[in-house]
Parts: C-alpha cells; sequence; structure tokens
C-alpha cells in the first residue's frame, strides 16, 4: 500500500475526519438508527402482536426471537446512535437485518397482489444492511463516543 493510499485510509478510519465528514456520519447514524429504536419500542407496546406474527411465518420459539428482535433493535440501536461500540452495533444489526428478511419479506413466495411491496422491502432492508456494514468498515465519526476516545 503506498503511503498516500495508507494515510487515506487511516484518516477514515482511525480519526482524521472534517467537521463535514463527522456531520455526515453522525446524521446518518441518526437516520440509521431512526429505522431501528421506534420499531423496537413499537414490539414492546405489541409484544403478543409481534410474536403472533413471528409464529405465523413458521420461526420456532416466537416469544425468544421477538424479544431478541427488541434487544437487537433497541440495544444496537442506541449503541448505533450514540456511536459508542459503534461498527459492532452495525454489524449485529447488518446480520440481524440480513437473517430477518428472507423470512418476512419472501416476495417469491407471497400472492401477486404482495410481490411488489415484499419485493421492495427486501432490497429495501439490504440497502439497509449496506450502509451498516459501511459503519462497520469505516467507523462512526469524530461526533461520537468512539470518535471522542482518539482525542
Amino acid at each position: 500500500m503506498s503511503t498516500a493510499t495508507s494515510n487515506t485510509y487511516a484518516a477514515t478510519t482511525v480519526g482524521r475526519t472534517t467537521a463535514a465528514q463527522d456531520a455526515a456520519t453522525l446524521l446518518g447514524r441518526i437516520l440509521l438508527s431512526w429505522l431501528f429504536i421506534p420499531s423496537g419500542f413499537s414490539k414492546i407496546a405489541g409484544f403478543a402482536g409481534v410474536v403472533g406474527y413471528i409464529s405465523s411465518k413458521g420461526v420456532p420459539m416466537p416469544e425468544v426471537c421477538a424479544a431478541i428482535a427488541i434487544a437487537a433493535e433497541l440495544g444496537l440501536g442506541i449503541l448505533l446512535l450514540i456511536g459508542w461500540q459503534a461498527r459492532w452495533a452495525a454489524l449485529g444489526l447488518a446480520i440481524f437485518v440480513a437473517v430477518i428478511t428472507p423470512i418476512f419479506h419472501n416476495f417469491w413466495a407471497v400472492p401477486d397482489a404482495q410481490k411488489t411491496m415484499q419485493m421492495q422491502a427486501f432490497w429495501k432492508n439490504f440497502a439497509v444492511v449496506g450502509g451498516l456494514l459501511f459503519v462497520h468498515a469505516f467507523g462512526p465519526g469524530g461526533w461520537s463516543v468512539d470518535g471522542r476516545k482518539r482525542d
């Protein structure tokens, strides 16, 4: 790796970021987290319905799976939002979304009237996985708990 390439890589992963990059990563974390945190709270409020929906998809131990979903969405979502252990939180959420998407948005196995909606949800979820993998690869930016450790 050349020195220029090495320095560029270090700047994006170790901490020499600009205010614009820090603002963009903060906004990105807020928007990604906004998808998960409210969903986690709604799963708590409607736990029985969530368990029923999970069960309807043939997933074993739906109560346990609902609790895992709440822990992932709330716990990892909050970690991502504040930027603490953000790389690992983003990776955990990416794995979570990648696993559940084919189960809950299986557009290939739904009636024609639902295909388009389920296909859009399926690919939207994988776009979110892509964003989460960016956070995992490049970190949460300087305006984060993890970013403050570099000072």
